[in-house]
Order: C-alpha cells, then sequence, then structure tokens
C-alpha cells in the first residue's frame, strides 16, 4: 500500500522538484551581473551631452545710483563734508544667472529677475564652448517671471534645445536641471517631477509651475529643466529653502507657457490673457460646503460681464469651473493658466459644476476689451493726486498691474515733480477712498478731489498692504 502511494506520488514530486530549480535558476538569472559594460554603465551623460550646449550662464552689471541725502543742499552739512556730499554716486551691482537658447539665431529665454532694471544694465552670456556675447532684452514680464534676450553678433547657429509639451509630464518622472548655481560653472542635478500644476508659488495669476526634487540652487534660475529625451520641459525659476540652498523643492516654469512668451517676443507681440468676461474666485471650504462640493476646488464664477463671451456660452454666476479642455483645475489661476496657453483667437471647453450636476460650456477666447474716453483721466489742481493719470480698472489694465479681483481706480503714472510724486504715490496703486467716499470710478474720485478739504485723508492699497495716509490741505 505504501509502495503504491509513492509511486503514485513521484510524478508529482519530480514536478515540485523540477519548478523549484526553475525559480531558482530564474532568480539568480535576475541577480546575475549585467551582460556587459554598456549596461553596467547606464547614465544620463547621452541626454546631457545633447542639452548641455545650450544652456548658458548669463552675466549682469547694473549701475545704480546710491542714496541721496535731504540735506545735500544744505551748505552746513556741505562745510563739514565737502562739496561732494549728497550727490548720488553711481555703483555697480553684479549679478549670475542662467539662461537656454531656443533658437539658432541666438535667441535665450531666462527669468525676468534674472535681468531686471535691464534699461541700465549690461548683459554678458557665456556659452559651455567658453564663448561670450552681448544680448539684450526683447521681452521682459514681470508677472510670470520670463524674460527673452537675443544674442548680439555670431553666426547664427547656436545650439538649441527644443521644446517639449509639458503636458506630456507625469509625477514621478525623471528629470535633470541644467544651470549655474553660484557661480561654480555648469552643474547637472537629477531628480523627479514632485507635483504638477502647483499655483501657490508666485503672486501672477496666470502660472502653474513644475515642482521637482532636482537640486536647484541661486544661479540655476532660468535653466534648464528637461526630460529623458533632452528637451525642455521648464525654466528653473524658484526654489522653498530656509537656508538659501536647496532642500529638494524647486520649481520650474511650464515650457507650453514659455514657448508662446518666445514665439510673442520674436513677433514683437506682446502676450495678453485671454478674457472671457467673467470673474473667477478660489472656492472657499464654506463655499464648497454651500455647493455641495466634496472638495474646495475649481473656479467659481462670481460675476458674468453682460454681453462677453462667458454670457454668450451660457456660463452662469455660481457655476464652479472643474477642468478647461479636460485638465482639471484646482483654482483661478490653474484655470488662467490653461486659457493664456490655448490662446486668443481660439476656444475652450469648460467642465463646470452647476447644481450638483456637471454640464459642458465652449467659450471663445478674446481679447481683453480697450478703455474709453472717460475710462482714463490726467488729475490735476489743488490735491494730493495732482500730476497722476488714472484709470478704471478693465481687465486688460488688471492683467498688466497684477491686479487680482480688483475693482475702482488705478494709477497707471505720476508725472515727476507732482504733488502726487511728492506723497509718493505708485503706478499701480488702486485707490480705495478719500475722506468718507468710497471710490468706484474715475467719475467718483474727479468729484472726491474737486471737494477742498482742510486734511486730506486717503485710503490706497498698495499690493496686500492699505496705506492709510493724512496730508494738509
Amino acid at each position: 500500500m505504501a509502495h503504491s502511494a509513492s509511486a503514485k506520488l513521484g510524478p508529482v514530486l519530480s514536478a515540485l522538484l523540477l519548478l523549484a530549480a526553475n525559480t531558482a535558476a530564474a532568480q539568480a538569472q535576475l541577480k546575475a551581473p549585467p551582460p556587459t559594460r554598456e549596461a553596467a554603465q547606464y547614465s544620463f551623460a547621452p541626454i546631457v551631452k545633447r542639452a548641455a550646449p545650450a544652456v548658458v550662464n548669463v552675466y549682469v552689471r547694473s549701475r545704480v545710483q546710491t542714496f541721496v541725502s535731504p540735506f545735500a543742499d544744505d551748505p552746513f552739512f556741505r562745510r563739514f563734508f565737502g562739496d561732494g556730499f549728497g550727490i548720488p554716486q553711481e555703483r555697480v551691482q553684479n549679478s549670475l544667472g542662467s539662461g537656454v537658447i531656443v533658437r539658432p539665431e541666438g535667441i535665450i529665454v531666462t527669468n525676468a529677475h534674472v535681468v531686471k532694471g535691464s534699461g541700465t544694465t549690461e548683459i554678458k552670456v557665456a556659452l559651455p564652448d567658453r564663448r561670450e556675447f552681448d544680448a539684450k532684452v526683447i521681452m521682459q514680464d514681470e508677472r510670470t517671471d520670463i524674460a527673452v534676450l537675443r544674442i548680439e553678433g555670431g553666426d547664427g547657429r547656436f545650439p538649441v534645445l527644443e521644446f517639449e509639451d509639458s503636458d506630456h509630464l507625469e509625477v514621478g518622472d525623471l528629470v535633470l536641471a541644467i544651470g549655474n548655481p553660484f557661480g561654480v560653472g555648469q552643474t547637472v542635478t537629477s531628480g523627479i517631477v514632485s507635483a504638477l500644476a502647483r499655483t501657490e508659488v508666485a503672486r501672477s495669476d496666470a502660472q502653474v509651475f513644475i515642482q521637482t526634487d532636482a537640486a536647484i540652487n541661486p544661479g540655476n534660475s532660468g535653466g534648464a529643466l528637461i526630460d529623458m529625451t533632452g528637451r525642455l520641459v521648464g525654466i528653473n525659476t524658484a526654489i522653498f529653502s530656509r537656508s538659501g540652498g536647496s532642500i529638494g523643492i524647486g520649481f520650474a516654469i511650464p515650457s507650453n507657457l514659455v514657448r508662446i512668451y518666445v514665439d510673442s517676443a520674436i513677433a514683437g507681440r506682446r502676450v495678453e490673457r485671454p478674457w472671457i468676461g467673467a470673474k473667477l474666485d478660489p472656492v472657499t471650504r464654506e463655499a464648497a460646503e454651500s455647493l455641495g462640493l466634496q472638495r474646495a476646488a475649481g473656479a467659481l464664477v462670481s460675476r458674468i460681464y453682460e454681453g462677453g463671451p462667458a454670457a454668450q456660452a451660457g456660463l452662469r454666476t455660481g457655476d464652479v469651473i472643474v477642468a478647461v479642455d479636460g485638465f482639471e483645475v484646482a483654482d483661478p489661476r490653474a484655470a488662467f493658466y490653461r486659457l493664456t496657453t490655448r490662446g486668443i483667437g481660439n476656444s475652450a471647453k469648460l467642465d463646470v459644476l452647476r447644481g450638483g450636476r456637471m454640464h459642458s460650456v465652449t467659450v471663445r477666447l478674446v481679447e481683453p476689451p480697450r478703455g474709453g474716453p472717460d475710462d482714463a483721466r490726467n488729475l490735476s489742481g489743488r490735491h494730493p493726486l495732482d500730476g497722476a493719470r488714472v484709470s478704471n480698472i478693465l481687465p486688460g489694465i488688471a492683467d498688466e498691474l497684477n491686479l487680482e479681483g480688483e475693482e475702482g481706480v488705478v494709477v497707471l503714472s505720476v508725472r515727476n515733480g507732482s504733488a502726487a510724486a511728492r506723497l509718493g504715490v505708485q503706478r499701480g496703486d488702486v485707490i480705495l477712498q478719500i475722506g468718507r467716499t468710497r471710490i468706484g470710478s474715475v467719475a467718483d474720485l474727479e468729484r472726491a478731489v474737486q471737494r477742498p478739504q482742510r486734511v486730506w485723508q486717503l485710503a490706497i492699497r498698495r499690493g496686500d498692504r492699505i496705506l492709510q495716509v493724512e496730508v494738509a490741505g
């Protein structure tokens, strides 16, 4: 009986032993050394060799004036400090950044903060092959922190980095950052895409960022973020750091936005954010609860402008835009980014949540409406705003001056030596109130300054601050 059982188990046991042997052989094969030296020496070197020649160093030499003493004309102080006292002196200020050649004729893209104040600067670019050239700014936009330069001279056959569609990136993709950190020379770091569509990095309302853990340090600004095909997916622009050095949280401007600015700079035109005729606000937790949303995400339509594209498309106040052309949007900035990269003259498909149900609308993307003759005024008279040119805050002006959700009257310019200049009024200031009169339009402001005051009281918004100013009448 036992012999018979053994005979029956014999084939099964043999099969199990054979399976175990094959498994052990497979495991041994997986742990075996690489079959060739090339396989053992896998590296990013071929990608770097392709991309690095197009990443340049940008040297900026600025001439800035020192502080002018308010006692410069006082003979008492001149007696003790000499005739040169109080006379503004020029000093040279040097800064360093990186840039990427994107056209063979010598078109370079970098950060606007790298070349800020370029009206009084000298810009030189140094290529990895040690050639140096002068360069000039042909477009600079501080809202998006993008600047485009043109190399002066050269043979028109510069190495270039080709653009990749940044929408193809996914979290976890390998990327390389190339730049000149701390001025030590061209440096390559590797990492992954840590996140996409970050919007809380800067104030720009038409901007999202690629987050990466590839080391980005001071001097890398304007450098290249490339994918594993050696194509440009972003321009490195900022880091989050407590020490000034990289802690693995860096940000890059997506190539799809960069490409729009490069093409516009070459064509000699400004980049304008499309206007859809709707005011968009973030979705707060309170708004999400009242609208029955599971999370506070999307762009809430808080106002529809009569006759605008949104009204014509059927968009309604209270709608929540959750996606643009199939891309989810977390807030108004993400929505504006998608509209900007889509471009004026095209249409965009908006997925909106309305009354607990999803709807789709197609909206035209048009230029912001231009102001009429009653929208802007040069102020003059015996009041603190004499010499200021002001305007109603129209969509195009709000976009140009980065006035998020503002309504009212903004200062466009200030005449030198005027009462407004002496008061310190600046371009971009929003006039909120004069005395007890709230200012909602240029007409309101004109009426308010025509009434003489013993003491002028002004409330002015400048960025995130509200300034309270009192001036004797």
